[in-house]
């Protein structure tokens, strides 16, 4: 009986999330660990189901990185990336929508249905969902910056939200994959935060939710920081103690925020049932990214 009791407390502390967040909407970007360890995979799915279940609305928005590189190497083709970002001639395109759109995507969308959820996959050329624009690199640290052409990769010039509106209202879970069209009609490779960033921004998202390969983002002795403010976040970038592989995230938390989504949170994949224990309890288990006027 006491084990039965401690499982009624474990409900009714989520309770007053479970009320503030009906009928929300949370953006989702999967990936890492989660989007590769069966374990993982299957506790991100249920967590997803669950949340839809008591009228949390979800949309996912997924990467695939890996698999995109190791798909070429099978094909003969060698991945090449500068400032970390793939160079993406018209073949490596092909791929990336092969891989991407086709068996990344339906995998997901898959799993989350073998739960007892409502999935659709779709790409930024569903409904003219994701419009794009060419990225170009600038190289840095020379007087005059010489401009990089890395091919078919592009940057989200707008989102249009109609399709995930309606998607959203009849009870589907809308998955995306991060690719783009251009106003001449090719496709563009995007990078997966920066795509969930702006569907977070597009649909007014209550949170926009990161899953990550670390515990969330720390200070310099190790620990990690629960609550952050853009103030206290563009300080740590400042000083260099957000570098590397998070920057572009915390870079897409704050256009999210900017763009009108209350809550940002960067929490650790690797953890199961980490969308759970990041929403639903007090301590959370990761770093959320909040606006300056929360405090």
């Amino acid at each position: 009986m006491k084990k039965l009791i401690e499982k009624a407390n474990i409900l009714i502390e989520a309770l007053p999330y479970i009320r503030n967040f009906y009928g929300k909407t949370f953006v989702i970007k999967y990936g890492g660990a989660a989007q590769i360890e069966d374990k993982l995979k299957n506790s991100f799915a249920q967590d997803v189901v669950l949340f839809n279940f008591i009228g949390i609305r979800t949309v996912i928005v997924h990467g695939g990185g890996p698999k995109i590189s190791e798909t070429m190497k099978k094909m003969g083709k060698e991945p090449t990336f500068v400032q970390g970002q793939r160079v993406t001639d018209k073949e490596t395109m092909d791929i990336v929508e092969m891989v991407l759109g086709g068996l990344i995507n339906k995998e997901i969308v898959s799993l989350i249905n073998s739960h007892g959820g409502k999935a659709i996959g779709l790409s930024g050329k569903d409904g003219g969902l994701i419009k794009a624009k060419k990225k170009l690199l600038k190289k840095s640290g020379e007087k005059d910056e010489e401009v990089v052409d890395i091919g078919l990769v592009g940057e989200v010039d707008s989102i249009n939200p109609e399709i995930l509106d309606s998607l959203e209202k009849d009870g589907f879970i809308p998955v995306i994959a991060p690719i783009g069209v251009r106003k001449t009609g090719e496709a563009l490779n995007i990078n997966a935060d920066y795509v969930a960033s702006a569907v977070a921004s597009a649909l007014k998202a209550e949170k926009l939710i990161l899953l990550t390969d670390v515990p969330g983002i720390k200070n310099l002795s190790g620990s990690v920081l629960p609550t952050l403010n853009k103030t206290d976040v563009l300080k740590l970038v400042n000083k260099g103690t957000i570098s590397g592989g998070m920057l572009p995230k915390v870079q897409a938390c704050i256009r999210a925020i900017e763009g009108g989504v209350k809550k940002t949170h960067i929490i650790d994949g690797r953890i199961p049932h980490c969308l759970l224990l990041e929403i639903f309890t007090k301590e959370g288990i990761g770093t959320e990214i909040t606006r300056e006027d929360t405090f």
